[in-house]
Order: C-alpha cells, then sequence, then structure tokens
C-alpha cells in the first residue's frame, strides 16, 4: 500500500502503517526528521518546490528528480507500506504516489489510478509538472497526464488547504 501525508502526520503514519519505505519531497529538508524505525537508504528526500513552472530563486520538479522516484520505488519490496508525503500532503507527495501506482502496476490503467487517488483524497492535486515527467519515463504517452486532468483539483478547487488528511492508495 501507499500511504500520503503531509510533513505533519508523517511520523504518525509510519507508526500506525508500520511502513519501512519514506519518500520525502519538501524543498527545505532541514524540517524532515527521518521516522526512527526508517533506515537511511529506505528514505528517498527530493528537495524540491511545489511549482509547475520554472521560477528563478527555485528549484522546480525535474526529470531527474522523478527518475530517482522510480529508481527507489522499484527497489521497494512491497512487504510493508510505503509513506510518500510533502508539506500539505496535497500535490507533490500526490503525484509522486500517482507515479509509484503506474510504475509497480504497469498493466493497471492510469485513469482507474487518478480515479482511485480522487476517490480516497478529495484534496489530492497532483502536481502536473511532476506527473509529466513521470508519464515520459514509464512511456504512457500521456495517458497520466490526462488521467490526472480528468480528476481535477477536487472538492476545494482553488480555494487554500493548509493540510491535507492522510490516505492510503491500494496496490
Amino acid at each position: 500500500m501507499i500511504h500520503v501525508c503531509s510533513l505533519s502526520r508523517l511520523h504518525g503514519v509510519v507508526e500506525e502503517t508500520g511502513a519501512e519505505h519514506v519518500v520525502t519531497l519538501i524543498r527545505d529538508t532541514t524540517r524532515v526528521t527521518r521516522p526512527q524505525r526508517i533506515r537511511e537508504e529506505n528514505h528517498l528526500i527530493l528537495s524540491i518546490d511545489d511549482i509547475e513552472d520554472e521560477l528563478d530563486g527555485m528549484i522546480a520538479p525535474a526529470e531527474n528528480h522523478v527518475a530517482e522516484l522510480l529508481e527507489f520505488v522499484q527497489r521497494w519490496q512491497r512487504a510493508k507500506p510505503i509513506v510518500v508525503h510533502c508539506f500539505a500532503g496535497i500535490s507533490r507527495s500526490t503525484a509522486a504516489a500517482f507515479i509509484t501506482a503506474c510504475a509497480i502496476q504497469p498493466e493497471r490503467n492510469e485513469a482507474e489510478i487518478a480515479r482511485a487517488i480522487r476517490n480516497a483524497s478529495v484534496t489530492a492535486q497532483p502536481n502536473p509538472r511532476i506527473v509529466r515527467f513521470g508519464d515520459k519515463l514509464l512511456g504512457r504517452q500521456g495517458r497520466m497526464v490526462e488521467a490526472v486532468r480528468a480528476i481535477g483539483k477536487g472538492e476545494f478547487g482553488s480555494a487554500w488547504i493548509e493540510e491535507a488528511e492522510p490516505f492510503v492508495i491500494k496496490v
């Protein structure tokens, strides 16, 4: 299973799920303390901002970040859950969780996975830039991008949401 959460819920979600792998997508990594049960080699940290376009002074998600994610999740044995988090649990983490689900289940329909994310979280807004790189690297020919576009921005649309509730994607 893939658990998605915010930074503030990371330790609790790791403890309650028994996860042994964590993906962190946060620019300011000084705010992240690795949960005690997570070994260093089982913690991927991608220092990126939650942006869709290149902006001066910010770190835009790049293809190499998504390549690192794919390499990491392919090593995950799936005996225990993985936790994917960003600051709020809304955009970067949901994009990475979507890519993870598509990568480990290549036969599963992208739209089905995106709908499962929407059903699990009304606040999920997968970062389109991250998804585009995942789509390209997985050879999904635009289907991942379209699947995310089709689920929209969720119940809250463009309203500001401080933090999402944790949710799970069954794989």
